[in-house]
Parts: C-alpha cells; sequence; structure tokens
C-alpha cells in the first residue's frame, strides 16, 4: 500500500455528496428530515471529519482516524436499521418525543436549520429512490464506508511512508 490519503478523502467527499443529495431531496423534493433522519446527517458529518482527520494526520495516527469513522458509520448504521424497523411498523412512532426537541436545540440546529432540524414523520411514505427507501440508502453506504475505513484501520503499511 503506497497511501491511503487518497482513501480517506474519497470517504469524506462521498459523505459530504451523500450530504448534499440530502439537502437536495429536502430542498427540491421537499421531504422533510425526522430525527432520525437528522441523527444519520450527523453521523455522516462525523464519518467524514474523521476520514479528513484521517487525511491530515501521518500514518501511524490514521489508523485512530479510521477506527473512529468506522464508530461513526456503525452509529449510522443502527441509527438507518432502527428507522427501517420504524418505517415497517407504522404504530412505532419517533416525532412526538425528546429527541426531536432536544436535535431542534443543538447548536448545529440553530446555525444549519436546514440540514439539522428535524421536521419530518420517521415513518412518512416518501416514494422510493432508485428503487429503495432513504434508510436503505443510508445503511448501504454506512456498510461501505464501515468496511473502507475498517481496511485502513488494519492496513498495513511500510516504515518508509510514514508521512505519505
Amino acid at each position: 500500500m503506497k497511501s491511503s490519503k487518497p482513501v480517506f478523502l474519497l470517504v469524506a467527499l462521498v459523505c459530504i455528496a451523500l450530504l448534499g443529495f440530502a439537502m437536495y431531496l429536502q430542498i427540491v423534493e421537499e421531504m422533510q428530515p425526522c430525527p432520525l433522519c437528522v441523527i444519520q446527517r450527523y453521523m455522516f458529518v462525523l464519518v467524514a471529519a474523521f476520514a479528513l482527520l484521517g487525511y491530515f494526520m501521518p500514518l501511524p495516527a490514521r489508523r485512530a482516524g479510521a477506527a473512529l469513522g468506522v464508530l461513526a458509520a456503525l452509529g449510522g448504521a443502527g441509527t438507518a436499521i432502527w428507522h427501517l424497523y420504524v418505517k415497517a411498523h407504522p404504530g412505532v412512532s419517533c416525532t412526538t418525543d425528546p429527541l426531536e426537541t432536544a436535535l431542534n436545540q443543538l447548536p448545529t440546529a440553530k446555525l444549519w436549520p436546514e440540514m439539522f432540524t428535524a421536521d419530518g414523520f420517521c415513518s412518512a411514505p416518501w416514494p422510493p429512490v432508485f428503487g429503495l427507501q432513504i434508510p436503505t440508502w443510508s445503511l448501504i453506504w454506512f456498510s461501505l464506508l464501515a468496511l473502507v475505513l475498517l481496511v485502513q484501520v488494519f492496513a498495513r503499511a511500510p516504515r518508509s511512508t510514514i508521512w505519505k
């Protein structure tokens, strides 16, 4: 392995692109995010931040950035799984509970309300995107990102490429 820096940059760019697509769905398609959607957005932000941290760190420290990114991706995958459960069981709700209020009171929700304010219903029957529900896409992407970063955690590198 010559350098893992492009992998970290690619992971961060994928997360940013997915957040951009979420904004497109919200603004153009008028799909309001629910609390679980907002939590998944936070997890994509964390994965991107840890990937960028890994990009700028020397090789030995990149493993820590990758490991933290894996944990964030697993947290996002778990949230996506719970979101799919809520969608499959409409009697389960996540909207009129303290989670929505707490999320909407975070400083990020005040600074960038379009991205981080939860206004929708978790069980809302939105049309599929490319044949799959949005939480399914999130689960797929979180799983892929976790696998890519997990490879970086355990990748072996030659001693002469510590800063590459």
